[in-house]
């Protein structure tokens, strides 16, 4: 089958590969498409800090935001899953220790991460196997569009969770990409009044497009009391914003990850008596990411911008964008053009 594959940091291509044999527990699923992400672009580059840790290495075969129908199964699986259009979590954990037990397998220190650690293959690709307990059953009122968009759905969830602003309370987002349009959807969805900051005006088209009245740079941003502060950018000096732009008593989600250390002032945590929430992926959140989708209180396809083939995924690592690519911040992959 066709895969594509990072040989190097700025080094990508696609090539003929094993086709997945589905080992006990597993299952393949024929991928239907993929979302390029964020980290996808960093292990392109070499800036991302698995390959420095020894957690990956190259090759490696990203592609964790995916979807598509089981074709397969190994022994002891289901057959009620043959021919279900499926997503799944990306995080693998070794479900034996105290954290996997716990529901903390996103953070077990032995997980695989589909497509990003510890070389688990990803899901660019024509075909991807995964373990039947970690997938996820798509209804027939979620397409493929949407379907590769559960994985940075339930991220964004979660910093909505953690924010925990419900109807009447003010919500501040930081940042205009894919994490940050689902968090301010998905709050919105809660009746929570969503407010997004971007870099410049260019950036905050799509926001209003989707009916985000409140849209600020940091010159226009108004002096109002924000319930909680999602910072889902990669700047490293927006997290002592959000800390200095919450309300005291209010909470403060870090969603995002800049390329260089982060400084707060921890006197700024303590004497405004507030919250701080750390997410690391999306596992908690991919369940109720469907509900939103499949019932029509979030719709997501806006975000994406262009879908092409596997050919044109390296040019896209490397930051280029498909011609014609609509205004939306992601590019999604159909591995079978």
């Amino acid at each position: 089958m066709r895969a594509l594959v990072i040989t190097g940091p700025g080094r990508a291509e696609v090539k003929d590969v094993e086709p997945p044999v589905a080992a006990p527990g597993q299952v393949v699923v024929d991928v239907e498409r993929v979302g390029v992400c964020g980290t996808d672009v960093e292990l392109f580059t070499g800036e991302m800090s698995y390959l420095h840790s020894g957690d990956a290495r190259y090759p490696l075969r990203p592609g964790h935001e995916w979807c598509g129908v089981v074709t397969a199964l190994g022994e002891g699986v289901d057959p009620g899953w043959l021919g279900r259009r499926v997503t799944g979590d990306t995080q693998l954990g070794c479900r034996r220790c105290g954290l996997c037990r716990d529901g903390l397998h996103h953070v077990c220190p032995d997980r695989a991460e589909i497509g990003i650690r510890k070389n688990f293959p990803g899901g660019l690709a024509e075909r991807l196997a995964v373990p039947a307990w970690a997938l996820h059953a798509l209804p027939e009122t979620i397409d493929a569009t949407t379907g590769a968009l559960v994985e940075p759905g339930g991220n964004a969830l979660r910093a909505v969770r953690g924010a925990a602003a419900g109807p009447g309370d003010r919500l501040l987002v930081l940042g205009t990409g894919t994490i940050g349009l689902l968090v301010a959807l998905l709050a919105r969805a809660r009746g929570t009044e969503v407010h997004l900051l971007g870099r410049d005006e260019p950036t905050l088209g799509l926001a209003r497009d989707l009916g985000f009245a409140g849209v600020w740079t940091r010159a226009s941003l108004p002096s109002l009391p924000w319930h909680a502060v999602v910072d889902a950018s990669n700047a490293a000096d927006l997290p002592a914003l959000a800390f200095d732009l919450v309300r005291p008593g209010g909470r403060v989600v870090c969603i995002g990850l800049a390329g260089s250390p982060s400084r707060i002032d921890t006197r700024d945590l303590a004497f405004k008596d507030v919250t701080a929430v750390g997410v690391l992926g999306g596992s908690a959140g991919l369940a109720g990411t469907i509900e939103a989708y499949a019932d029509g209180s979030v719709d997501a396809r806006p975000l994406v911008a262009a879908t092409v083939g596997l050919d044109d995924v390296a040019g896209v690592l490397a930051g280029r964008r498909p011609a014609g690519a609509g205004p939306g911040p992601k590019i999604h992959i159909d591995p079978r053009r």
